[in-house]
């Protein structure tokens, strides 16, 4: 890989021709490969206004079957888009394993724009939210390959210019790539030192002659093809797993933690739920006039009140401004993705709620102790968890992370009257009996989980729930504060 632009030798018009019938007959016979092996493939083509980035894939897909993969247009975001996280958009539209994505643009122009404008604070976070993301798909086994189209100011001005003579392609042409033929140097400085700035061992950039159409087809599939090979016999590598670097609160275990004597009496609890309501309802509003997302996670036992908290949480809500999200098992076309693809999909925009009825989580809990993820999985999630909270966070969000915890005896009283009540039946499943003998395992991961993600931006709270009512008015509480805290 080179950041300072050399190009290769271009062959004689008769080699290239040759050569770059091979290349395609060659990925060609790859895609098969890339289905069976289950190997989801991210190919990112960035490059100068009228490089040709269109041309380059229609070349690159030209033999393969259309079923296997997807063209994306990466635009300017639009206001919407605006309204999530930076990297919401491009984890939306990661591949699922055995897909190939091609993304006609990314993040390059955006950030390279930014960093002309004097944007250094966006521009310097936007680039660490990046290279995370890469991080991550390429640790979930994605493979990421880069391209920069490269012309020269020479071959860039020619190009524009005939562009710009004919009434039926003067539209291609925007401000942007007028602008950066103006002041080419200037850009071409810029684009060096983001591709130097985000260039990896795991996803690197591969720089693209651009002169000429089929040069530059061969030379992508050449990269592409070469990527696909180390991949192949790469399949089984594990990376190694990150040592953390948040701060984190210092935490108890869940036994230590006192039940019975967190209660509340009937009458406290219609006053406090009232009024507590009513606060939320105002803060709501607050919420949305000042953009600020809300982010609430329940996790707990089976049948420690996770549903009646969320309700009492809800009721306050204006229906119109937040969402509950109840997560189950993974669909296929989620176990597909990395596993916080369905998570980052269903975040809210700014001035909404998402109330998560489980979470990300379940892979350092259910995935973990159920075997349906490898050991290096679970555990380089701790520290995937924390960066996608503190990406959150750093977007604006107020996270609020409940435990919802009681003893044994409890659940196992709870599970009999659920058995017992004809209407409440559908609430006990076999699999909730079989993870009940699993208590003390699954006591040993959540405090582990605990642990190891109670940061100082996202912490965890316990509710004692051995009284429910007790842990709706606990959570109201710690909803409000929260929130207070953030406005002010």
């Amino acid at each position: 890989m080179t950041t300072d632009f050399k190009l290769p030798h271009k062959p004689d018009k008769n080699e290239l021709k040759e050569h770059l019938r091979v290349r395609r007959d060659e990925l060609f016979a790859k895609q098969m490969i890339i289905k069976d092996k289950k190997l989801p493939v991210l190919i990112i083509i960035e490059g100068w206004g009228t490089a040709g980035k269109g041309t380059l894939i229609s070349n690159i897909i030209k033999n393969i079957d259309p079923r296997f993969f997807k063209v994306f247009n990466i635009d300017k975001r639009t206001p919407e888009q605006k309204r999530y996280p930076f990297v919401k958009r491009y984890y939306d539209l990661i591949p699922e394993q055995g897909q190939i994505s091609i993304w006609d643009g990314a993040w390059m122009s955006e950030l390279t724009t930014y960093k002309a404008e004097g944007k250094e604070a966006e521009c310097t976070a936007h680039l660490k939210s990046i290279k995370c993301f890469e991080r991550q798909l390429v640790e979930d086994g994605y493979l990421v390959i880069k391209l920069f189209v490269h012309i020269s100011k020479k071959e860039q001005k020619k190009r524009i210019k005939d562009l710009l003579a004919d009434k039926n392609t003067r539209w291609r042409i925007s401000e942007n790539d007028l602008n950066q033929n103006k002041h080419y140097d200037e850009r071409l400085e810029d684009f060096g030192e983001f591709i130097k700035e985000t260039n990896s061992t795991y996803a690197p950039w591969h720089i693209i002659d651009g002169s000429s159409e089929n040069w530059a087809a061969l030379q992508a599939l050449d990269v592409i093809n070469e990527a696909l090979e180390t991949a192949f016999s790469n399949s089984s590598i594990s990376f190694p797993v990150l040592q953390n670097t948040f701060d984190l609160n210092k935490t108890s275990k869940l036994s230590s933690i006192s039940l019975d004597d967190k209660t509340i009496t009937d009458e406290e609890y219609e006053k406090k739920l009232d009024d507590l309501q009513n606060r939320l309802h105002e803060l709501h509003y607050e919420l949305y006039r000042k953009k600020i997302p809300v982010i609430i996670a329940y996790e707990g036992w089976d049948a420690a009140g996770k549903g009646g908290n969320i309700k009492r949480i809800a009721a306050a809500l204006d229906p119109r401004g937040y969402e509950v999200h109840p997560i189950a098992s993974p669909e296929p076309h989620e176990k597909a993705r990395h596993f916080l693809w369905r998570f980052w999909t269903r975040l809210p925009k700014d001035g909404h709620i998402a109330i998560f009825d489980r979470t990300w989580y379940g892979r350092v809990m259910v995935e973990r102790i159920e075997g349906f993820c490898t050991d290096n999985d679970w555990k380089r999630a701790y520290n995937e968890i924390n960066e996608f909270e503190k990406e959150l966070v750093d977007w604006g969000a107020v996270v609020i992370k409940f435990w919802v915890q009681i003893d044994k005896d409890t659940q196992l009283a709870r599970f009999t009257e659920r058995q017992n009540t004809p209407e409440k039946q559908w609430k006990i499943t076999d699999e909730d009996w079989r993870n009940r003998e699993k208590w003390d395992l699954y006591e040993s991961a959540i405090d582990e989980m605990i642990k190891k993600t109670s940061t100082t931006f996202a912490p965890w709270y316990v509710l004692e729930s051995n009284d429910k009512k007790y842990a709706r008015i606990k959570a109201l509480e710690i909803v409000i504060e929260s929130i207070e805290r953030k406005l002010k």
